[in-house]
């Protein structure tokens, strides 16, 4: 009956905005509007879509976009991105599974760690910036698992021509189909940017607030049980999991500054002056009332571990652009950090054994050539360490356009970077999960190649890894959990090769995308699934008079069976496991979705095969990919 009414609302929206003309684009906008001024009695242009531009600190521009498409089938998610080789968990705002290694990605500076906290936590690279002619927003809502809602909210406005204000807020709430397994988040955002009339002076800041709560049950506790799936346990609020009073929490604030002045507004050749701030505080805290014998013995009889992180980072620098030789800049940068615990950890004889704090202070030497040339555009970066520590960065990128059809990039970089900071520290209540340690360096040279052509669409990487950091559990037995970090000393090499092509005829399309891994790893530290693929079949016409854009089809997605790692809610990490794998189950998704101006609408069954093909499906080795459930939701931008 839920589901009806569900379909039936869908239909009536659908046939509600059928009464509205479409534009002259297929699944799209047009690129102006003429609309009634009553007073002057005359038709005013409104701004063409180009105009609302959207750019990142790399100063790579886009633009609006309000097409209905396949590729905005797979961005419809709470990420909104196209999440191909992230396995989502069960309920939605929980944590993913990294299917696709070269997706994993590493800063020259340590971070926090807690990475598996992390996939919805906006990074600076993360945040957009915008120049709109007119107010714009984008609306979007999602339904969720059980008993909540998934909102992104999004204003922005140029006061002048040359000052943009936006604001963001972000939020989830589900309560889950399983015991103790509530996600609640909320992300916000501000941003401004500013530009004299002369573009002398450049001016990006935003500020970004978040909070990622989620209910941890560490996962089901028999899967025999799950797999069979008989009554009452196809009600899954039914299966025992380990948990039920443990809650994760990442929050954090961050401002950030990035601006530039040239010096002299006549010379195109004039220096150029830049400046770059941002200090962030956040922490992640685990809380447990009742301790669990699955992490071991404890020193108290309830646990809260709470990690502080501070973050100042400064970079200045200077640049001098030509019209002949390209641009060069030099900076240095200063890196400060201070990761922290309110406690120490003394050993029987009342010697320290674990400190409360790292505190460090980098500081870089780095510079940047990029060379335009008539059909390319050549980028070396290099940065290495002035102080003690020993980090450094070469990244070298040539991209290559021979004309619309073909287009190449090649990149290379080798990166020597200091580990995060959860892996040299971190206290708990539990005593297994106390350490203080010294690793080396890890090591990165990594080469990649893309190819965009009208025939398919490649990219190759091959990486090799040194002094590799990863997480492992010492007992080998999935209910006895000690989690612990471990360096490995050989060499590991990751090659990889995605391809896709988007395949049309007359109304129907064929989207594949298709992943192989090979990974050469003696001690299987590493571990991915050789392949990886997304197919989708699907159906675009216009209807209703051209009034509505309509795409429907399936989307198929399938890995290979492997040794996924596993999740450990107490450190917000992947551990390395051997023991037991997944994958080799296939997900099938209906989808339809429809288009009415700038409003996109979206429904979509998801896993609709669960029941039909068994379930021994899993996100990691005892935790349940998502059962079939239909959602529904809209994205619909507003223009002024």
């Amino acid at each position: 009956m839920k589901k009806n009414l569900i379909i039936s609302l869908f239909l009536i929206v659908f046939s509600a905005y059928s009464q509205k003309r479409a534009s002259s684009l297929e699944g799209g906008v047009a690129d102006s509007t003429r609309v009634f001024n009553p007073e002057k009695k005359t038709k005013v242009e409104k701004p063409p879509i180009d105009l609302y531009k959207i750019y990142t600190l790399q100063k790579d521009t886009t633009y609006l976009d309000t097409t209905l498409s396949i590729q905005k089938e797979y961005k419809f998610n709470l990420l909104r991105k196209d999440i191909f080789g992230l396995l989502p968990f069960a309920n939605e705002g929980h944590t993913y599974n990294t299917l696709q290694y070269s997706l994993v990605k590493k800063n020259v500076m340590p971070n926090m760690g807690f990475t598996g906290k992390h996939f919805n936590y906006l990074e600076v690279n993360d945040i957009k910036y915008y120049n709109v002619p007119t107010p714009l927003s984008d609306l979007y809502f999602k339904t969720v698992m059980e008993q909540g809602q998934s909102l992104d909210a999004f204003l922005t406005v140029n006061t002048k021509p040359n000052l943009n204000f936006s604001i963001a807020y972000k939020g989830l709430r589900s309560i889950g189909k399983y015991i103790n397994n509530i996600s609640s988040s909320g992300n916000f955002r501000f941003t401004t940017s500013y530009f004299t009339k002369d573009k002398r002076y450049i001016l990006n800041a935003h500020f970004a607030g978040q909070d990622i709560m989620n209910q941890e049950n560490g996962g089901i506790i028999d899967t025999a049980v799950f797999e069979l799936s008989e009554p009452p346990f196809n009600e899954r609020e039914r299966l025992d999991v380990y948990y039920n009073d443990a809650t994760s929490l990442l929050k954090g604030n961050r401002f950030f500054i990035d601006h530039s002045f040239k010096l002299n507004k006549e010379n195109p050749n004039s220096l150029i002056f830049y400046h770059q701030f941002n200090h962030e505080y956040k922490f992640f805290n685990f809380e447990q009332k009742t301790i669990s014998e699955r992490f071991g013995d404890s020193y108290s009889v309830g646990i809260n571990n709470k990690t502080r992180y501070n973050h100042l980072y400064n970079k200045v620098g200077v640049g001098f652009t030509t019209k002949n030789y390209g641009e060069m800049s030099f900076f240095v940068d200063d890196n400060a950090y201070n990761y922290f615990y309110k406690s120490l950890v003394f050993d029987g004889s009342g010697n320290t054994l674990v400190p409360n704090a790292i505190n460090d202070r980098i500081n870089s030497l780095g510079g940047n050539y990029t060379y335009f040339g008539s059909n390319f555009k050549a980028n070396l970066l290099v940065s290495n360490a002035i102080t003690n520590q020993s980090v450094s960065n070469i990244q070298a990128t040539l991209n290559y356009k021979l004309n619309e059809d073909y287009q190449f990039q090649f990149q290379y970089q080798k990166l020597n970077t200091l580990p995060n900071l959860n892996y040299t520290l971190y206290q708990s209540g539990y005593v297994d999960y106390n350490w203080s340690n010294h690793f080396n360096n890890e090591k990165r040279n990594q080469f990649q190649l893309l190819a965009n052509t009208k025939w398919i669409n490649l990219e190759a990487q091959y990486t090799i890894l040194n002094d590799y950091l990863y997480f492992d559990n010492i007992t080998n037995d999935i209910t006895k959990l000690t989690v612990k970090p471990f360096q490995n000393p050989n060499t590991i090499t990751y090659t990889s090769v995605k391809a896709s092509k988007d395949i049309k005829f007359w109304k129907f399309g064929l989207d594949n995308t298709v992943l192989y891994q090979n990974v050469v790893n003696a001690d299987n530290t590493l571990n991915v699934p050789q392949f990886v693929t997304r197919n989708s079949l699907y159906f675009s016409e216009h209807v209703f008079k051209k009034a509505m854009f309509l795409q429907t089809g399936i989307v198929f997605n399938y890995f290979t069976k492997y040794y996924a790692n596993d999740y450990n809610p107490l450190l917000g990490e992947f551990y390395v496991q051997n023991e037991r794998k997944i994958g080799g189950f296939p997900m099938f998704d209906f989808f339809i979705n429809a288009k009415v101006r700038q409003a996109r609408l979206f429904l979509k069954a998801e896993h609709f095969n669960s029941s039909m093909t068994g379930y021994n499906f899993y996100s990691a080795p005892n935790y349940p990919y998502r059962d079939f459930i239909v959602r529904f939701g809209i994205v619909w931008n507003f223009f002024s």
